[in-house]
């Protein structure tokens, strides 16, 4: 029995029933599962076009595990923590998907979606990590919450989404936006009411 598949058995599976239901049309949208405990799919190419079945060693636990117990102070410090582990996926998937040439906020007009994502794929993506982190114990200050959208055409506000952590003892929703970094960048994180003013 390798390590890959001892890890898949002994962890339970974030089942679509257990999320809600704006985090499950994440997924049902683009016709993917949702995360399990050992697995992901990972979305570029812009809106899911593009897929690659991800699934997490013994080791990649293990770097995430020591990622995030830099986070184990304060809620600060978990967010901070969460920033370096989206990097992590970040460098551990670019290599293999070419998406270790992407910009930051990327979108159709630069036509290069095979090596980019867009604001969907990175929410998509940020919402599974850091569900599969939760599912292992790895978050004890925040919970993952529901995506967030901006865009206000009234405004020039261009639309945008982004994955959310919810502090478990304020309620405070924080972003964590990829979106607008570029390849291994940290991503930024701020409080939703911050994020959804800026374009």
């Amino acid at each position: 029995m390798t390590a890959v598949v001892a890890l898949g058995e002994m962890l339970m599976p974030a089942r679509a029933g257990q999320l809600s239901s704006q985090v499950a049309q994440l997924y049902t949208s683009v016709s993917i599962f949702p995360p399990t405990a050992s697995t992901m799919t990972v979305c570029y190419g812009f809106v899911c076009r593009r897929r690659h079945e991800f699934t997490f060693t013994a080791g990649d636990r293990a770097a995430l595990t020591r990622i995030m117990a830099a986070g184990k102070a304060s809620a600060a410090a978990e967010r901070k923590a969460v920033q370096a582990a989206v990097v992590w996926l970040d460098r551990k998937l670019g290599p293999v998907l070419g998406t270790d040439k992407r910009i930051a906020r990327a979108d159709f007009r630069y036509f290069d979606d095979k090596h980019n994502y867009d604001c969907w794929d990175t929410t998509r993506n940020t919402t599974s990590l850091l569900l599969v982190m939760q599912e292992w114990g790895l978050l004890k200050y925040h919970s993952v919450g529901d995506p967030k959208y901006r865009g206000n055409v009234l405004v020039l506000q261009t639309p945008h989404n982004t994955a959310v952590l919810v502090e478990r003892g304020t309620g405070a929703e924080w972003v964590v936006d990829m979106w607008t970094r570029a390849y291994a960048q940290s991503p930024e994180v701020m409080p939703v009411d911050q994020w959804v003013k800026l374009d």
